[in-house]
């Protein structure tokens, strides 16, 4: 009996037993179920989500359906993965205390704040990439045994690498690059002796490279550029066998390349350029035979390019530019198959290029500009079918055009100007379909150019400027995108042909200095894009048209040394952006117009003519009217008050036609005060009182260290003003403002006047109905920020380059550009009070100063291209120099050529303007080149505002980004 309950108990005791533990296993499963729970709601309320793609974390829903969310078969959460979904906010602990995540991607985001300090305090994680935010702060302490990728890089992380990086042990990626980093680098982290990707660039890291890094032997990927790292190559760099790709660019590097980087054997990509390397190129670096790429450019690399390199059979990109290499261009680079860019500018190269150059290569790019090579152009450059840009200029290149290059199809971008090129041209070279940047200008080349027929559909930019081209000039270039034209300095003879009336986007015209002869054609007048027309040396005859008084942007024209006659078109000048006039030495009578192109004219502009004027500084005789006696009788009869009236009057006109207007001394109840205007109209509307009563607390629109600035408004007429009340009325030097006052341009906020009495000073401008660049900029389209960027470098180009002595804008920032309705700039120009702190020396306190200014304090033209390079960075990037990811003024600069030698457009772009980057992306890409040129360390390596004009305007719609390639030089 109680053997047969002990049975029957057994089973009983056994179902007990087994329900006892699926309740506690099944409540600790409930219990992690909750924990993971809260901690992702956790995570999800710390976060803003404008796209919504965090609407199903939510309980309709277990957590493993969520978006972004992957679960074990046991539901257990692995991986979270919310990259690149617009998310922003501060990052919450909570997400690493999951137990057992393993892959975390929040990269590629709006998320912002310090790092939590337990974001290494997962057991389990593996995989973590909180690339591309916004984080600030140190990185955390912390030692992580099993994670094995970490991708901090390009947010705003700064402070030092931490000593406890090396405990990291099983880590194969490590990216910290993109940051503010500072301090050298850790010998602790060649305690990873599992990495295989270490990316430290675009920092600033200082110091030397550690020798110790050479302990590294799994590496594949150093990345260290766009830092300020010093010191030697270490030798030591040679033992690591397995490494791919070894970057040092953009550091202060120096000494001579190891001839230990020989031993790299398993090397394809090795970027040293810009860093302070000398002597010759080790042999060694020649049995590198997996090598795709080489870049030793802008360094100061010296002796002769060997003949060993024809063991570089991999070899598709070769970049030696900017270096002191001398001797002949080797004759083995023709035997290296897979070669598709070539650049050697820049050298000291001479002999010949050699001949077989291109037959068995893949050529796209070629530029041995700037150097000294000598005979002719080989045939076979262009065998390949590929070759799209072809940049020989600056040498002492002789005979024809070879004829191969007629056929090339591909051709985009041609510079063969400053050579002695001779013979004429083919017929078929005028007949390439994809150039759109022609420069043969320069050489010997002959004959006629108008008894072929032009098929250029693409031609932006065409020089045939300073050679010995005869005959008439052809109807059409076959092209409606023509935006330069420069034909000066030959022989062309014949008229203008009427249909170059027809290039609706030409904006300069150069026909100077040849044999033209007809009158100028109305037709010229359409061209409603023009802004430099200069005919000038040629033999011209008839009247001005009537429409160059219309012409809406034409800034400059010169008719010089021609046969003209006729009376200048009263309205000629009418138009604001026309500075810059020269009819000397022709045949035109009458008075000079009275519009503000011939108020302030150089006397030697209009030298050479039967004019006259009423205005003593056009040096002109004056003007006289011819009376008949019955006038006189009358008038002495009848009249004679209003004669003497009539004699003030002219008098005071004459007065008021003076550019610049005699000082007034108005008296009232605060004293005596001296008032200065440049303008007529303004003298007219503004009074004293106008100007005294904007001076209150709800008109004030700024205050900084030199002043406060008010919005005023005439009680006359409303003519709205704005008032910048000076601290120290000392410090006005009166005759540079009075120049200033003459400016006149559609790009330049206009300077109105000046007031001031012993105690005060008041400096009136022109107000205009906007608001600041940097208010309006992230919301701007590309097109937008485009027209932006054109009116600005106008407004410099009319400084720099028209304005006698040229004038400086002395302060670059958005700040000081207004954007009108109209989205049209308007740059104000600083006073000389508001830059010089001492009697010969300048200084601005701004990020957007140049590297020189701040040791020299001399501003200077340059420093004014450097300031707009970086405006036109912001334009691109939408990010500034002040910004604190870049730690200063000049990080943005290291950052953005970081991201732009690499041509990744997604990671530098504006996302504001991203969506059509595919469509517009060459031309980004070459603004962002002419940016970095514009930004340029070196004063002298800048291009000069009327080269940057040129290349903004006419940015090509077709250059092509390729790795590694940059680009060589301006248009």
């Amino acid at each position: 009996m109680l053997s047969s309950m002990a049975a029957a108990k057994g089973p009983q005791a056994c179902s007990m037993l087994f329900m006892f533990w699926f309740l506690v296993l099944n409540s600790r499963m409930l219990h992690a179920d909750n924990q993971e729970l809260e901690l992702l709601l956790s995570f999800k309320s710390s976060l803003n989500d404008p796209l919504k793609y965090l609407s199903n974390w939510n309980l309709s829903a277990t957590f493993c359906k969520w978006q972004g969310i992957t679960c074990t078969t046991s539901s257990r959460i692995t991986v979270i993965e919310l990259s690149g979904k617009n998310i922003s906010g501060k990052i919450s602990s909570s997400i690493f205390q999951l137990p057992y995540i393993q892959t975390i991607d929040l990269s590629s985001n709006q998320l912002s704040g310090k790092l939590p300090d337990d974001v290494f305090s997962s057991s389990s994680l593996r995989f973590l990439n909180l690339s591309n935010n916004n984080f600030t702060g140190p990185i955390p302490n912390g030692s992580k045994f099993l994670l094995e990728t970490l991708d901090l890089s390009n947010n705003m992380l700064s402070g030092k690498i931490p000593q406890e990086i090396g405990s990291f042990s099983s880590l194969k990626f490590l990216d910290l690059g993109g940051n503010v980093l500072v301090g050298k680098i850790p010998l602790s982290v060649t305690n990873l002796t599992s990495l295989q990707v270490l990316t430290l660039a675009s920092n600033q890291l200082a110091g030397q490279i550690p020798s110790e890094l050479g302990q590294m032997r799994s590496l594949k990927w150093i990345y260290l550029g766009y830092n300020n790292l010093s010191g030697e190559i270490p030798i030591e760099l040679g033992q690591l066998t397995s490494l791919n790709h070894l970057d040092l660019v953009y550091n202060n590097l120096t000494g001579q390349i190891p001839s230990s980087l020989g031993n790299l054997s398993n090397l394809q990509y090795l970027f040293l350029y810009q860093n302070k390397l000398a002597g010759p190129i080790p042999k060694s670096i020649f049995g590198l035979t997996k090598l795709i790429s080489l870049d030793l450019s802008d360094n100061s690399l010296s002796g002769e390019i060997p003949e060993l390199i024809i063991k570089l059979k991999n070899l598709e990109i070769l970049h030696l530019f900017s270096n002191n290499f001398t001797g002949k261009i080797p004759v083995a680079l023709s035997s290296l198959p897979r070669l598709q860019i070539l650049q050697l500018w820049s050298n000291k190269l001479s002999g010949e290029i050699p001949k077989d150059l291109g037959k068995r290569n893949n050529l796209t790019v070629l530029d041995l500009s700037s150097n000294s090579l000598t005979g002719k152009i080989p045939e076979g450059l262009c065998s390949s079918g590929n070759l799209f840009k072809l940049i020989l200029f600056s040498n002492s290149l002789e005979d024809e055009i070879p004829k191969s290059l007629s056929t090339c199809k591909s051709l985009r971008r041609v510079r063969l100007q400053d050579n002695s090129l001779s013979g004429e041209l083919s017929s078929e070279f005028t007949k390439l379909p994809l150039v759109y940047f022609l420069d043969i200008s320069s050489n010997n080349l002959s004959g006629r150019i108008d008894s072929r027929k032009w098929e250029m559909p693409s031609l932006q930019m065409l020089s045939l400027a300073r050679n010995s081209f005869l005959g008439g000039l052809p109807d059409s270039f076959g092209s409606e995108n023509l935006e330069n034209l420069d034909l000066s300095q030959n022989q062309f003879s014949g008229a203008i042909p009427r249909k170059f009336g027809s290039l609706s986007e030409l904006m300069q015209l150069r026909l100077s200095k040849n044999k033209l002869s007809g009158e100028i054609p109305d037709e010229l007048s359409s061209c409603g894009k023009l802004v430099s027309l200069d005919l000038s040396h040629n033999k011209l005859s008839g009247q001005i048209p009537a429409g160059f008084s219309e012409m809406p942007v034409l800034g400059m024209l010169d008719l010089s040394h021609n046969e003209l006659s006729g009376k200048i078109p009263a309205n000629l000048g009418r138009v604001e952006s026309l500075v810059q006039v020269n009819i000397s030495h022709n045949h035109f009578h009458g008075s000079l117009p009275s519009t503000g192109a011939f108020l302030a004219i150089n006397a030697s502009a209009i030298a050479g003519n039967d004019l006259c004027d009423g205005d003593k500084t056009s040096g002109l005789p004056p003007c006289r009217r011819v009376k008949s006696p019955m006038w006189w009788f009358y008038v002495a009869c009848s009249l004679g008050a209003l004669v003497l009236l009539a004699l003030v009057a002219f008098g005071f006109v004459f007065i008021r036609g003076q550019r610049n207007l005699e000082l007034k001394r108005v008296e009232n109840e605060d004293g005596t005060w001296e008032l200065q205007f440049f303008n007529s109209k303004v003298s007219k509307s503004i009074a004293i009182d106008d100007i005294l009563l904007s001076m209150k607390e709800e008109n004030l629109i700024s205050r900084g260290k030199k002043g406060a600035s008010y919005k005023g408004k005439s009680l006359t007429n409303d003519m709205e003003f704005i008032v910048k009340k000076m601290n120290d009325v000392n410090s006005i030097p009166l005759s540079e403002i009075s120049e200033l006052g003459k400016l006149q341009h559609p790009n330049i906020v206009n300077l109105f006047g000046l007031c001031q009495s012993n105690k005060v000073a008041y400096v009136i401008y022109e107000y205009i109905e906007g608001k600041s660049l940097s208010e309006v900029l992230l919301n701007l389209s590309w097109e937008r920020r485009r027209k932006i960027a054109i009116g600005i470098v106008k407004a410099l180009r009319f400084l720099h380059c028209y304005c006698l002595p040229s004038v400086l804008a002395g302060y670059m920032s958005p700040e000081k550009i207004i954007i009108d309705g109209k989205d049209e700039p308007r740059l104000i120009v600083s006073l000389p009070s508001l830059l010089c702190i001492e009697t010969t020396k300048c200084f601005i306190s701004s990020a957007y100063v140049a590297p020189e200014t701040r040791e020299t304090k001399d501003i200077t033209e340059k420093s004014d291209m450097y300031g707009f390079g970086l405006i036109l960075i912001e334009l691109l990037t939408g990010k500034g120099p002040g910004d604190a990811e870049f730690g200063g003024h000049e990080s943005i600069v290291e950052w953005a050529r970081y991201c732009y030698s690499d041509c990744h457009l997604d990671m530098w772009i504006d996302p504001m303007i991203s969506g059509n980057a595919s469509i517009n992306q060459n031309e980004l890409i070459e603004t962002m080149n002419l940016a970095l040129q514009c930004t340029a360390t070196e004063p002298t390596a800048r291009p000069c505002a009327n080269e940057v004009s040129k290349t903004l305007e006419s940015a090509s719609r077709t250059s092509s980004c390729v790795l590694g390639l940059k680009f060589s030089s301006l248009f």
